[in-house]
């Protein structure tokens, strides 16, 4: 993505300035040795121009954790984060759905990887965004089991957003990417299905819905955790337990979910048709995640933070 597709400003060592100015230093522990955490939060734009922010709460304290795994500092608690937030969306104005990245990472400049260095620095940023997987409708996704297995828990903390464990996704992607595939599926050192490469994994089979436990070396999604509520709402049987691989080939229905990807279906895996095309659960749950997303279902109103829009602010063609 060019840089002039990111929205124009970020807030950054404390206050919001423009996107382009907020930069760190070449020697930075983040860039060194990957001693950095970030966040990914989605905002929905409404008829009315305002933005619902999903889970803001519970996004930024999930942030906060990973930063406390790296013992980075950050500046405020999780109240101050989420208005930081709250600010940047009334400066930036989005005119669509967006993207949210909060970045926390040592700013100590000094050799050698430990996280006991001081120093640490918290910025976010806003992108448009819109189907992850490609814009226009959203097509079922041809997934394969990668050779790359997802680091573990004991080697780089799973459950957080790390900034260098993401070199595990990146290849596990391309992997999958070179081979004509969407993405990839990640096994535990376990052999066990843990997930996507920037996804939780779910799948169905006669009739329960089921994922791996949050001990499986996957990260503690927002939006699997919301699905798994979404489901116990839509009384869908839900089983949170270790999968095999073989499961996948045999599975009546398979999505992933995160932030980015929302839920997304899965058509294939490793050239298998998934079971059940009309897929009649990841139907149900994306319909009422929509609903929920945008508004309509007042029985999670509370999932979302609406943030009004100036009108002055918002760019004209």
């Amino acid at each position: 993505m060019a840089a002039n597709q990111f929205l124009e400003y970020a807030f950054f060592n404390e206050k919001i300035i423009p996107f382009a100015h907020a930069n760190v230093s070449v020697a930075t522990l983040a860039l060194q040795y990957g001693l950095s955490c970030f966040g990914g939060v989605r905002g929905y734009r409404g008829d009315d121009g305002a933005i619902s922010i999903f889970r803001l709460p519970d996004h930024m304290l999930r942030f906060s954790r990973s930063a406390s795994l790296l013992k980075i500092a950050l500046p405020g608690n999780v109240d101050y984060l989420a208005n930081a937030m709250i600010e940047l969306t009334k400066r930036n104005a989005p005119t669509s759905d967006c993207y949210f990245r909060p970045f926390a990472y040592k700013s100590d400049l000094s050799l050698g990887p430990s996280i006991g260095h001081p120093g640490g620095a918290f910025s976010i940023y806003m992108l448009p965004l819109g189907n992850y997987f490609g814009d226009g409708e959203v097509k079922p996704l041809r997934v394969m089991v990668s050779s790359w297995r997802r680091v573990a828990d004991g080697a780089i903390p799973a459950r957080g957003k790390i900034g260098g464990a993401y070199v595990n996704s990146s290849i596990a992607k391309d992997e999958a990417q070179i081979n004509g595939f969407d993405d990839a599926i990640m096994m535990n050192d376990r052999g066990k299905v843990a997930e996507a490469s920037a996804a939780n994994l779910f799948m169905v089979r006669d009739g329960v819905l089921i994922t791996a436990p949050v001990t499986a070396d996957v990260l503690e999604g927002i939006t699997r955790r919301s699905v798994l509520e979404l489901a116990k709402f839509l009384e869908i049987p839900v089983l949170e337990r270790e999968i095999d691989r073989s499961e996948l080939y045999i599975a009546d229905e398979i999505f992933l979910a995160g932030t980015a990807a929302q839920i997304a279906p899965v058509g294939e895996v490793d050239k298998r048709v998934v079971g059940d095309v009309t897929r009649p659960i990841t139907t149900k749950l994306s319909a009422l995640f929509d609903d929920v997303v945008r508004g309509r279902n007042p029985a999670f109103a509370h999932w979302l933070t609406r943030v009004e829009i100036s009108q002055s602010l918002v760019a004209t063609d």
